[in-house]
């Protein structure tokens, strides 16, 4: 009997289980994937957390590049052998009115790579071929893997942001990495920031092409068109609102965030918004993969053996990596 290796979250707040199980079979419409990356999300640690619902047990992980090893019988879009991504999207009703309306990042009864669904911290998983993507020949596995959410979401979170020239980038981990190449790639200003005193993430930023790179308590050199906030901090809302001109706006761009703090009207009143981004859907992943080809966008990446998930996890809670942490079976 074939069998796959995978590291199971049994409930909120519990360390992380390895155990060998029976490779499964997909189903109509699935794909069998052999795993080679998965990212390691900021919302992997709501998931092991407990902060949103998930289903326990779970296997974690909504980043997934691997190769088809099966198909189901209903699947017509992919043959074993091709490369895939699988994003935090892995299902939808396709009937109530969002999904209906081509909102289905708003459906009413979705389902969730690695927190309702199973995912990717495993040696295989199995993915809905409906809501996978065909990956761009010129990225290498893990160099992809963060760009099935951390680019997919800073991406819709660009997109929501308008046509601002001036982005600033609060929280400046594996989203904003690689937005903010996108953004100086389409000619715009970017401005980031980071935990107040952490001098070597405002020089990473630096690298990246951002304009200027700060604290999150300090002003920027000028208002902005747009803060797009990648940090699970509430209290950089208020201050997003200072930094940007009338009619900007702020992006909240998170699954969870602590609660945000009061905050004057007059900080609002101009006709500044906020606004949260909620999941993604299809369309985002062919909008960004095809905005990306021409860009020389590249994830920067921090590996760790698939047993090590829990200290990969570690690691992104704690910042101790500039870029993105990425799961290799």
């Amino acid at each position: 009997m074939q069998q796959r290796h995978v590291m199971r979250m049994p409930g909120p707040g519990a360390a992380f289980e390895a155990c060998d199980e029976a490779l499964p079979e997909p189903g109509p419409y699935q794909l069998l994937i052999a795993v080679s990356a998965c990212g390691v999300c900021r919302t992997d640690l709501h998931v092991c957390d407990g902060d949103i619902p998930a289903r326990y047990p779970i296997i974690p992980g909504h980043e997934i590049v691997g190769r088809v090893v099966a198909t189901g019988a209903a699947v017509t879009e992919f043959r074993p052998g091709d490369r895939v991504g699988v994003p935090w999207l892995g299902g939808t009703c396709g009937r109530c009115a969002f999904c209906r309306s081509g909102r289905e990042n708003l459906c009413d009864a979705p389902l969730f790579t690695g927190c309702t669904i199973d995912g990717g911290y495993a040696s295989h998983c199995l993915a809905d071929a409906r809501y996978c993507f065909a990956l761009p020949a010129g990225l290498d596995d893990v160099a992809a893997a963060p760009l099935l959410c951390a680019g997919l979401i800073g991406w819709r979170a660009l997109r929501l942001a308008g046509d601002g020239r001036r982005i600033g980038l609060y929280g400046f981990g594996a989203a904003a990495h690689i937005i903010a190449q996108v953004a100086v790639a389409q000619g715009r200003e970017v401005y980031a920031f980071t935990r107040p005193g952490d001098g070597r993430g405002q020089e990473f930023a630096r690298s990246l092409g951002c304009r200027w790179a700060g604290g999150s308590e300090e002003a920027p050199p000028g208002l902005l068109d747009a803060a797009l906030i990648f940090a699970p901090v509430g209290a950089l809302v208020p201050l997003a609102l200072k930094a940007v001109a009338k009619g900007g706006r702020v992006v909240c761009a998170g699954i969870h965030m602590s609660d945000i703090p009061a905050f004057p009207y007059a900080d609002l009143w101009g006709e500044r918004s906020i606004l949260s981004v909620a999941n993604l859907t299809r369309d985002d992943g062919r909008t960004f993969f095809a905005a990306i080809a021409g860009m020389r966008v590249k994830a920067v990446t921090h590996v760790f053996p698939l047993a090590e998930a829990g200290k990969a996890v570690s690691a992104v809670r704690d910042g101790m990596v500039d870029g993105a942490v990425v799961l290799v079976p």
